[in-house]
C-alpha cells in the first residue's frame, strides 16, 4: 500500500476531492498496481481520515471504472483485459481526432498558445524522472484541447476515458523508446494545430493513440506470458485437483 509521502489533507471541503486525486494519482502512476486490494482501515490510518470520507472517494473512482467494488470483498483496482484496452483506445483515438480537428478549427489564438505552453510543460516533463509530473502535464495538455475544440459532450466523455487509459498510459510508458516518440507524436499534433489543419491535426491525433495502444497491448502481453502458469504448474495442478478428487 503506498506511503501519503507528505500528503496533507487539511480542509474539509476538499478533503474528498484531495483523496481522491491521491488515490487516483497512487493507481496512475503505479503505485497500486491493478487486481490489488484497497484495505479501507490501513489507508484511513495512513491518510488520518474517516471511513466515510474514504468510502465517497471511492464511490467516485468506481464511477470512473478505475475501482470495482465486490460484495464481501471491498475495493480493487481494475485489472484492464486486452479486449478492453483495445474497445478503449478505438474510442480514444475517435474522441481525441475530433477533439484536435475541432482544436484546429475553431480555437482562439490565445487557446493555440496556451497549447504551445502545455506541450513545452509536457516536454520539459518529460525529460526527468517524476512519472507522476509527467502525467499531470498530460492531464493538463488535454485540459486545453478539450476545452478548446467547444464541444461539450466530448469535454463530458472524454475525461472519464482518460482516467481509464491512465491505467494504461503508465504501462506503455515502461517501454524505454515509447516515451520520446510519444512526445514526437503530440508536437505532431501541434505542429497542425499551429498551421490551422484540422484534417492533418486529425490524422497525427489518431496516429498517436494508434501508436500508443500498439505499445500498451504490447506490454500487457508480455505481463500476460509473465503471470501465466508454466505447463508443469498445470499439470501439477491438475494432478492434485485428480487426486483430491479420487480420494
Amino acid at each position: 500500500m503506498p506511503s501519503p509521502s507528505g500528503a496533507v489533507f487539511e480542509k474539509p471541503s476538499t478533503l474528498r476531492t484531495r483523496v481522491e486525486e491521491f488515490l487516483r494519482t497512487s493507481i496512475m502512476d503505479g503505485r497500486i498496481k491493478g487486481g490489488e486490494r484497497l484495505r479501507e482501515v490501513e489507508l484511513c490510518e495512513q491518510l488520518n481520515i474517516s471511513r466515510s470520507t474514504l468510502r465517497e472517494a471511492l464511490r467516485t473512482l468506481e464511477a470512473e471504472r478505475l475501482i470495482s467494488i465486490e460484495p464481501h470483498r471491498g475495493p480493487t483496482v481494475v485489472r484492464i483485459t486486452e479486449k478492453a484496452a483495445r474497445d478503449l483506445y478505438a474510442l480514444r483515438a475517435l474522441l481525441e481526432g475530433f477533439a484536435a480537428h475541432e482544436f484546429a478549427r475553431l480555437a482562439s489564438d490565445a487557446d493555440v498558445e496556451r497549447l504551445r505552453k502545455a506541450v513545452q510543460a509536457l516536454n520539459r516533463q518529460a525529460k526527468g524522472s517524476n512519472k507522476s509530473a509527467l502525467l499531470a502535464a498530460k492531464r493538463d495538455f488535454y485540459d486545453v484541447l478539450l476545452s478548446g475544440c467547444e464541444n461539450d459532450l466530448v469535454k463530458d466523455m472524454l475525461p472519464g476515458l482518460l482516467s481509464r487509459i491512465n491505467l494504461l498510459r503508465a504501462t506503455s510508458f515502461a517501454r524505454p523508446d515509447r516515451l520520446p516518440e510519444s512526445m514526437a507524436e503530440i508536437d505532431h499534433i501541434f505542429e497542425r494545430i499551429l498551421a490551422r489543419d484540422p484534417l492533418g491535426a486529425q490524422a497525427a491525433a489518431q496516429s498517436h493513440i494508434v501508436n500508443a495502444q500498439r505499445t500498451a497491448l504490447e506490454v500487457l502481453r508480455r505481463q500476460q506470458e509473465e503471470t501465466a502458469p508454466s505447463e508443469d504448474d498445470r499439470s501439477g495442478t491438475e494432478s492434485r485437483r485428480d487426486a483430491g478428487a479420487s480420494g
